[in-house]
């Protein structure tokens, strides 16, 4: 399999686990209910929506979610096209599938913007109860870019009270790991984690582009080696040494 299609698959299979995920979340659990992931206590599904970025980082308003799906929107382009790019210029495929885990977990995100306002129903937020997919009547919650990003994982690691005498923080309640995110934000942050560490070794050398038909290539190149051969210029000497020829001893001189 070429590097390329499996570039295509790996964003593929992202996005097909992370719809899914999403879709029987919103429709098997109410907002705020949690399952605990191998019984422990630190590493929960628990169900939330945003109308921000990764993590559940919000901008202001309809405004700032609008700028924000216009400028997903335009980053799904703009990675498209140079993954492209780095597919004719023979990238290697770790390089192909950091962009691909990149380009697949915007796309996860968009896709909630986009159309989940659309076919969905409202997720009840204090009464419990779950969302409708395609409701009656064919009206969703929320406009074309206007939907909610569905956030479930949730791993409140570490979790106390920062002692009295701590400067700034004394006192304070602390949390880590806070965020809730999905597979969409996990896909985006490992493409640009593995583009920081691997960065030297993408970009170092000369990148070898894929041979479409091997057999064909042999005979391009043995072709420019005939070619090479009878264009060369004799070598120095070659030129002008007059040829001897050698004549058979004669009875007198044997």
């Amino acid at each position: 399999m070429k590097r390329s299609h499996k570039a295509i698959v790996l964003i593929f299979l992202v996005l097909l686990i992370d719809q899914a995920l999403k879709i029987w979340i919103k429709t098997h659990m109410s907002y705020g209910e949690e399952i605990k992931i191998l019984g422990l206590n630190w590493a929960l599904i628990h169900f939330v929506e945003n109308n921000g970025m990764a993590f559940g980082i919000s901008l202001g308003g309809d405004s700032g979610k609008l700028a924000l799906s216009l400028f997903r929107i335009l980053a799904v382009f703009f990675l498209g096209y140079y993954i492209r790019v780095l597919i004719r210029s023979g990238a290697s495929l770790g390089l192909l599938c950091c962009f691909a885990l990149i380009l697949a977990g915007a796309l996860g995100n968009i896709l909630d913007s986009a159309f989940y306002g659309l076919i969905f129903s409202e997720t009840p937020f204090h009464s419990g109860g779950v969302a409708t997919l395609f409701p009656k009547g064919g009206e969703g919650y929320a406009g074309f870019l206007y939907g909610k990003v569905v956030d479930m994982f949730y791993f409140p690691i570490l979790k106390g009270t920062f002692p009295d005498w701590l400067p700034f923080w004394g006192g304070e309640r602390y949390l880590f790991f806070r965020p809730v995110f999905n597979i969409a934000d996990t896909s985006i942050t490992t493409g640009v984690i593995s583009l920081l560490v691997f960065y030297r070794s993408f970009f170092s050398g000369n990148p070898k582009k894929e041979v479409e038909n091997p057999q064909a290539q042999i005979v391009e190149n043995e072709s420019e080696i005939s070619q090479a051969s009878e264009n060369s210029e004799p070598l120095a000497g070659e030129a002008d040494s007059p040829e001897v020829e050698v004549n058979p001893p004669t009875e007198e001189q044997s």
